[in-house]
């Protein structure tokens, strides 16, 4: 199980670097709220550790999405993660299959995340057990789950330990790999490490508990520690 941190700055970045991934992006613009090319370009020479890149909560825009995604990549990024805000399994295909291609043509190594959200039921937008096939027949690489809003309610709060577990395996099922995120705490690591995804993201946790606030150096080594 690998941590990802999210700084939203330079400054913050540089707390973050004993994560095994560090993901740029901008809170203030979303759940998955994208950062600027220049900053995931600054904190790419920061570090030789991968660096993931959120483009955006989306509703279906693919012609957008697939170019924020390249320029995303093109920025820096190894990891482009993008958020499904809207429901419709044929529009989803559409959208993952236009983000897979603008990253993989120009740049076959990188890998691509769709994210979907926990909280998919309050928001009235595509379940991330619908997601993951999808996603796999488009040829992405990651399938994350995520809280839509920002509220301070976990993912525990909307999906249970053995929904986030059948959503771990049917990633395995389809050659995917599973990232979980939404406001979760230290307290969750060990019911994380029996579900056992690939990826864990964090923000709040290494913020003391308020994602608004800055990313603290000696919280993100206590979850390295945990984590691993």
């Amino acid at each position: 199980m690998q941590l990802l941190v999210s700084p939203a700055s330079i400054d913050e970045a540089k707390q973050a670097l004993a994560a095994d991934i560090v993901d740029v992006k901008r809170p203030e613009e979303g759940s998955l709220g994208a950062s600027f090319p220049w900053i995931i370009r600054s904190i790419k020479g920061l570090t030789k550790k991968p660096i993931s890149a959120a483009i955006g909560d989306f509703d279906f825009k693919p012609g957008g999405a697939s170019l924020t995604a390249l320029g995303a990549a093109t920025a820096g990024a190894d990891y482009i993660k993008i958020g499904l805000m809207f429901d419709g399994k044929a529009e989803a295909a559409e959208m993952i299959r236009a983000v897979v291609r603008a990253v993989k043509d120009t740049y076959p190594e990188k890998i691509v995340v769709i994210a979907a959200y926990s909280d998919w039921k309050r928001l009235s937008v595509i379940s991330p057990f619908d997601v993951v096939p999808i996603a796999a027949q488009a040829g992405a690489d990651v399938t994350m789950v995520d809280t839509g809003i920002k509220d301070r309610r976990s993912t525990f709060e909307f999906m249970s330990e053995d929904e986030l577990t059948r959503f771990t395996r049917l990633n395995q099922e389809h050659g995917m790999k599973t990232a979980i995120a939404g406001s979760l705490t230290f307290e969750d690591i060990p019911i994380l490490k029996r579900i056992n995804p690939d990826i864990i993201g964090v923000r709040g946790m290494v913020c003391g508990g308020d994602r608004r606030a800055l990313v603290q150096e000696e919280l993100v080594l206590k979850a390295v520690a945990m984590v691993h």
